[in-house]
């Protein structure tokens, strides 16, 4: 969820971008007013939020779900949409902050966090336009050597087959010569964020799910009864879910210290047709290159080009942003010199010191999930069933993330988001020299 600093009944239903344009508009829930009554109190109506209340539900469990503004408002309704199997960083920083064998069970939990959102579309029938399939491409010879690498890794530690494509092979698929190849994730795939989240909330609100938007969490308070404070109401619980990843805003200060907000930003080019969009990327994939400031791109259902990237360090938007996606979009794709883009929009993914995911509880019946690190369209659905499963009493997988450590980001509220600035700029840097 992104939260907004105000709720404004006259702003847009949601922030302009080809996700909202291409959805048609849902009646809103009703805010919360007064004082209610819960098993599970769950912040934020993002896709964390959405599979946790989902999944109590259909355990038995009364849940109310507050949401600042709308269903998806935030990162659920505003990301790339590449859904991938593991987390956002990569399994040997795992190995190193838990053990091999944690961090097999970590990985493999992410199989079935992958497993279980396709069973969720396929069970609620949700209509978020899944597709099959994501290539990780390099561009420079250290990177190729690196992904090679991984895949021979992933196959004899983890038990998990990706496909090393060589460049003529990746050209049968992709219309680019920028990349020297590519490591194939049939497994992985991409859809539609705003759609799913909706879908989402849908199958909960279908479920039992009591669902409040224009809600937005002013306090939480602790104790043997927690409860989730607004402006204009509470609701009281047994439990509380946080799951409002970059923007809580002082509701949990000890985890904000271990969060940092990044700005990340995607375009929608003017509709190519069939033939020319497909003539991009032929076999529909999701693709990302693994520069430490990526682009990444798919097709959208009606035949544009959805190119995203450019991530944000600092609390401004970078200027000129629709100008330096369009030049990105076409050093990829040098046939679309023609091309514009229509839609150019943003938002904020949490990401942790280690990139890895820090899911836990702060006390014994306050639960939270945050730190998805740009890797969340699968995750995050993982989050929400790991911590159903823990609030039912099956705590044995949530006890594996709590064990991974996480510092806090040094230089505290003054200096902490400088020090990121200057330590992404070095690795933006070695992304041009190697």
């Amino acid at each position: 969820m992104i939260r907004p600093d105000s709720v404004d009944a006259a702003a847009p239903v949601y922030p302009p971008s080809w996700y909202a344009a291409s959805q048609p508009e849902l009646a809103a829930h009703a805010p919360l007013r007064g004082q209610a009554r819960a098993d599970v109190a769950v912040l934020g109506a993002g896709y964390t939020g959405l599979t946790a209340a989902l999944a109590l539900a259909e355990k038995g469990y009364k849940v109310t779900v507050l949401e600042a503004e709308r269903i998806g408002w935030g990162a659920s309704g505003r990301n790339g949409g590449q859904a991938i199997v593991g987390y956002g960083c990569e399994q040997d920083t795992l190995e190193a902050l838990i053990g091999d064998d944690d961090a097999r069970l970590l990985f493999d939990f992410s199989r079935d966090g992958m497993h279980m959102l396709r069973q969720r579309i396929a069970r609620h029938g949700i209509d978020c336009d899944w597709r099959d399939g994501h290539a990780s491409v390099p561009i420079h010879p250290r990177q190729e050597r690196a992904l090679r690498a991984d895949i021979e890794r992933m196959a004899q530690r983890y038990d998990y087959p990706l496909e090393w494509w060589d460049r003529p092979r990746l050209q049968q698929e992709l219309a680019s010569d920028r990349y020297l190849g590519a490591m194939y994730d049939p497994a992985s795939g991409h859809l539609h964020p705003l759609a799913y989240a909706q879908g989402l909330a849908q199958a909960a609100v279908a479920a039992g799910v009591t669902l409040h938007e224009h809600s937005p969490v002013t306090r939480l308070q602790r104790g043997a009864q927690p409860a989730l404070i607004t402006d204009h109401g509470r609701v009281d619980a047994d439990f509380v879910v946080l799951a409002g990843n970059a923007w809580l805003q002082g509701i949990a200060p000890e985890l904000e210290t271990r969060m940092m907000p990044v700005g990340t930003y995607i375009g929608a080019t003017q509709p190519l047709g069939a033939e020319r969009a497909r003539a991009l990327i032929r076999n529909d994939m999701a693709v990302a290159d693994v520069n430490w400031a990526l682009d990444y791109f798919r097709l959208s259902r009606d035949h544009r080009l959805l190119f995203g990237g450019q991530a944000n360090y600092s609390a401004l938007p970078p200027p000129g942003l629709r100008a330096s996606m369009t030049r990105r979009m076409r050093r990829v794709f040098p046939q679309l010199a023609d091309v514009e883009m229509e839609y150019v929009w943003g938002g904020y993914i949490d990401i942790t010191r280690n990139r890895a995911p820090h899911w836990g509880r702060i006390t014994p019946n306050v639960y939270f999930a945050q730190g998805f690190s740009g890797h969340g369209v699968a995750s995050t659905g993982l989050a929400g069933e790991v911590i159903a499963a823990a609030i039912a009493g099956q705590a044995q997988r949530l006890d594996v993330f709590e064990r991974i450590p996480h510092g806090v980001f040094p230089g505290g509220k003054a200096l902490r988001m400088p020090l990121l600035v200057a330590a992404m700029s070095w690795y933006k840097l070695r992304d041009l020299l190697w």
